[in-house]
This record gives structure tokens, C-alpha cells and sequence, in this order.
């Protein structure tokens, strides 16, 4: 998952401010789909296609809570995130796997344009945002992609799509992989 990047600074547990160390997240995390997380119990091969939707509302009714807390900016370690950085990942999380999966529902196997969600912390400053702001955009952006997996019927799961490195979804693993992110995030926050 996502950790933090180079060029912005936060305000770690003991008070003193550090530079976000640089990090290029390199790991294939598809792994996911083939066995369960070590860290979140996250078991893809469980998730069954009708229930995607509805969990990612629940996993979005979640963080407005977390956004709520007094630690909301804090840093538990210097290369870990805040609740604020997860919760902003999320929402992007959110609004990238709704452009694809979109993507998907509409063309014969996509090709998705890369994103790097270490270059998107840094400059979208995700520490700096008002943790109001993310919860609202956070909320309507979990909706949203919600509603389009529950607009997926039948054969329309099996449709393919494809990331630059190679790494090939149908509908239903690319939303597996999707919730897994999320919920694994959620997961990061309450420990």
C-alpha cells in the first residue's frame, strides 16, 4: 500500500517535525487476489461480485469518524501515514478505480493510464487538507464508484482491462483488488 513520499513534512507523535522519506512503491500488490493478507485477514477469493458495492459503503461510513479525531494530522511513525494522508489515498483510490472500472464497462480490454499515488500525495499535499473537505469528498467518491459496481450484471464481471505493467483485471478481480485497498487502509488507521 501506499507510503509517504518526499517533500512534505509532518508532525510525528514526539512532537518533531520530518521530512516524508522518499518511497516508490514498487510491489506487485495482485497478490492479493490469489491468497489472503497477512496484515488485514483481507481473503479476495471470498468477496463474491453483488456484495463489492455494498461494502465499499461501508468501508466509506467508516472514515468520516476517523477524519473526526484529535490525531487526525499526527503521524504514529515518520514513514507511515496520518489518518488524514490514508483517508485523502482513499478518496483517490475511490475516484481512480471509478474512472476504470468505467473504462472497463465501456471498452474491449482498456489500457489504464498509470498513476502514482506516492506522486499524487505530494502534490495533491494530502497532509495539508481540511479533514471536513476529505470526509465530504471522501463520502461522494466511495458512493459513486459503489453504484457502478452495482450496475454490473452478469458477464459484464468477466470484461478485461489492463494496467501499463502488464498486470490484466476482469470487472470483478480489478473490484476485489479495489476493496481490499480500501478496507486495508481502514485497517491501517485503527491500529
Amino acid at each position: 500500500m501506499s507510503q509517504p513520499t518526499a517533500g512534505a513534512y509532518v508532525r510525528c507523535p514526539d512532537g518533531v517535525a520530518s521530512a516524508i522519506l522518499p518511497h516508490m512503491d514498487t510491489k506487485d500488490w495482485t497478490w492479493v487476489l490469489r491468497r489472503p493478507c497477512g496484515d488485514c485477514g483481507y481473503d479476495a477469493r471470498s468477496v463474491h461480485a453483488p456484495e463489492i458495492g455494498e461494502r465499499i459503503r461501508t468501508n466509506t461510513a467508516a472514515w468520516p469518524a476517523v477524519l473526526a479525531r484529535t490525531d487526525v494530522r499526527l503521524r504514529p511513525e515518520a514513514e507511515v501515514w496520518s489518518p488524514l494522508e490514508y483517508a485523502a489515498h482513499v478518496r483517490d483510490v475511490h475516484r481512480v478505480f471509478a474512472d476504470r472500472l468505467r473504462l472497463m464497462l465501456s471498452e474491449d480490454d482498456p489500457l489504464f493510464a498509470n498513476w502514482d499515488q506516492d506522486e499524487a500525495a505530494v502534490a495533491g499535499r494530502y497532509g495539508d487538507l481540511a479533514p471536513a473537505d476529505v470526509s465530504s469528498e471522501l463520502v461522494a467518491a466511495g458512493t459513486e464508484v459503489a453504484l457502478v459496481y452495482d450496475a454490473v450484471t452478469g458477464g459484464q464481471w468477466d470484461r478485461p482491462g489492463r494496467r501499463s505493467n502488464g498486470s490484466g483485471f476482469t470487472t470483478l478481480s480489478l473490484g476485489r483488488y479495489h476493496l481490499h485497498d480500501v478496507e486495508h487502509h481502514l485497517f491501517d488507521v485503527a491500529r
